[in-house]
C-alpha cells in the first residue's frame, strides 16, 4: 500500500518536518510497502492541498500533529475527504493525548496513540487485506473503543533508521534521535505524559545503543550528508556514562559538529568540556520562568536561578553557544514574576533565545489544571495555539501585562542581533530547532 504523510505548516515555512512519518515509513518501507510526504505549505490554496494529495495516489494519509497544527489540519482533512476517498489517520502528540476530538472531527477515521510504528503496519495489512481494524494495539477506530497499548519497542535498536526523505532537511544537516521519553516531571511538557500513558504497560524511557547511533551517523556520512547533527532528544545529557562514551567516540570517528538540549540540572563543567570536545557547538537550555516561585511549585522543575546562572556561564567558558527557551503567561503566574522572567533573560545573556506565550496541550499536567480551574474557554480547541497571545482567562495576569513583557523579550533579541551584526548569525535549521520543540 501507499501511504501518504501529510505534514501541515503553520507558522513557519522553514520548520522541519514531523519525525513521526521518517519514524512510521522507515518501518512501513521495511514491510514492503511505499511511504511518501506531500507537505502543505502556507502559500497552499485548499485546493493545491488536494491536488498535491490526489496525484501522490494515496491508499492511506497519515497527518501527524501538535497541538499548533490541530486547527489546519483539521480543516484540510475535511476538505481532503471531500474529493478524495481515501481513508485518513491521525497520529503524534494532539492524535495521543486528544483522540476523542479527532475522531469527532470529519474525515478522521484513526487514532494512533503513542508509539505506532508496528501498529501502522497492522492497520496498512489489514487495509490491504479489507478486513476489520477494530482491535489493532494502539489504534482508536472512528466509533469503536479506546485501544489497548502494545508495549513499547524493546530495545529500541529494532527499529530502522528514520527515512531522510521524509524529514525534508536542509543539505548536510541531519536530526538524530537516541532516545524516547523523559523521567523529568513537568507539568507543561507532553514528553512526561508518554511515560505515563505507558505505565503499567512497559518502560517508555529508552536509548539506542552507541553502536546504532554510530551506525546511522556513518550511513549519512557516506552518503555525503553529514556535516551538522541536531540531536532532538529532550534531554541528551540524562545518562552520563552513556554522554561520555558518545563523547569519546564521536570525537575519534566523526569530529562532525552538533547541538543539543539540556537541562541545567543534567550537566556539570566537565562534561560541558567534553561535549565541546567532541564538537557540541550549541545547547539549547529550557529556563522557561524566571521566577524559582513559578518553576518550583507550578513547573515542578525545583532549579535555582543560580544555577541558570552557573550552567550559562560553563557552557560559555567550554566555547558553546547558549540558547535559552521561556514562556510567559504560565497559570499562577503574576505579573512580578513576569517581570523576573525578562530580568533573568537579560542576565544570562544567552547567545539567542525562543519565547512563547504558554499553552495548555492536552495531556499535560497543567493542561488538567487550566480545565479543573476554569481558566480554559469552552471552545479552547476552536482557537488557535500560537506563540503571540493566550487562551487562558487568568485571574493574575491580562493580555495587555503579556503583551508588554513578549515586546520586552522582542527588543531584547533586537538589540542582541544587532550587537552581533556581522559577526555570527544563527543558521535557520537552528533556529527551526529551537521553535519546533515548543509544538
Amino acid at each position: 500500500m501507499r501511504v501518504v504523510f501529510l505534514e501541515v505548516d503553520t507558522e513557519s515555512q522553514w520548520a522541519m518536518a514531523s519525525l513521526g512519518a521518517a519514524f512510521l515509513g522507515a518501518e512501513l518501507r521495511r514491510h514492503g510497502h511505499e511511504a511518501v510526504l506531500v507537505r502543505a505549505t502556507l502559500k497552499m490554496s485548499d485546493a493545491d492541498v488536494v491536488e498535491a494529495l490526489r496525484q501522490a495516489q494515496p491508499g492511506l494519509i497519515g497527518v501527524s500533529m501538535t497541538t499548533r497544527q490541530w486547527l489546519r489540519a483539521r480543516h484540510l482533512v475535511g476538505v481532503i475527504r471531500q474529493h478524495l476517498d481515501v481513508p485518513v489517520v491521525a497520529g503524534g502528540l494532539h492524535a495521543t493525548f486528544s483522540p476523542e476530538a479527532v475522531l469527532a472531527a470529519p474525515g478522521f477515521d484513526f487514532a494512533g496513540l503513542g508509539e505506532c510504528e508496528e501498529a501502522m503496519v497492522d492497520l496498512v495489512a489489514a487495509l490491504e487485506a479489507s478486513r476489520s481494524p477494530h482491535g489493532i494495539a494502539n489504534i482508536w477506530v472512528k466509533g469503536g473503543f479506546r485501544p489497548v497499548l502494545r508495549k513499547p519497542v524493546e530495545p529500541i535498536d529494532r527499529l530502522p533508521f528514520a527515512a531522510r526523505d521524509l524529514l525534508e532537511e536542509p543539505i548536510g544537516t541531519v536530526q538524530v534521535s537516541t532516545q524516547r521519553g523523559c523521567p523529568f516531571p513537568c507539568t507543561y511538557c507532553g514528553a512526561r505524559m508518554f511515560n505515563e500513558l505507558y505505565e503499567g504497560t512497559g518502560e517508555y524511557g529508552r536509548r539506542r545503543s552507541h553502536e546504532n547511533v554510530f551506525e546511522e551517523l556513518r550511513g549519512l556520512r557516506e552518503a555525503g550528508r553529514l556535516s551538522y547533527v541536531i540531536f532532538l532528544d529532550d534531554t541528551f545529557t540524562i545518562h552520563h556514562p552513556w554522554v561520555k562514551e558518545f563523547c569519546r567516540r564521536y570525537k575519534e570517528e566523526f569530529a562532525v559538529p552538533f547541538c543539543l538540549h539540556a537541562r541545567v540540572e543534567t550537566v556539570n563543567q566537565p562534561m560541558l568540556e567534553m561535549l565541546a570536545e567532541a564538537g557540541c557547538k550549541q545547547i539549547t537550555y529550557g529556563v522557561e520562568s524566571g521566577s524559582e516561585r513559578v518553576r518550583r511549585e507550578v513547573m515542578k522543575r525545583p532549579v535555582t536561578n543560580q544555577r541558570f546562572r552557573d550552567v550559562f556561564q560553563w557552557t560559555r567558558q567550554a566555547g558553546i553557544f547558549t540558547i535559552a527557551n521561556y514562556m510567559l503567561g504560565l497559570p499562577g503566574e503574576t505579573r512580578a514574576e513576569l517581570d523576573e522572567t525578562y530580568a533573568l533573560a537579560e542576565e544570562l545573556d544567552s547567545f539567542d533565545f525562543g519565547f512563547f506565550v504558554f499553552y495548555p496541550y492536552p495531556g499535560t499536567h497543567l493542561f488538567t489544571l487550566c480545565r479543573e480551574k476554569g481558566y480554559l474557554p469552552e471552545d479552547y480547541l476552536m482557537r488557535p495555539a500560537n506563540h503571540r497571545q493566550s487562551i487562558l482567562q487568568l485571574p493574575d495576569l491580562t493580555q495587555a501585562d503579556i503583551d508588554t513583557v513578549y515586546d520586552q523579550f522582542t527588543e531584547l533579541r533586537a538589540r542582541q542581533e544587532r550587537a552581533r551584526s556581522g559577526w555570527y548569525s544563527v543558521p535557520a535549521v537552528e533556529h527551526a530547532y529551537v521553535v519546533a520543540r515548543n509544538g
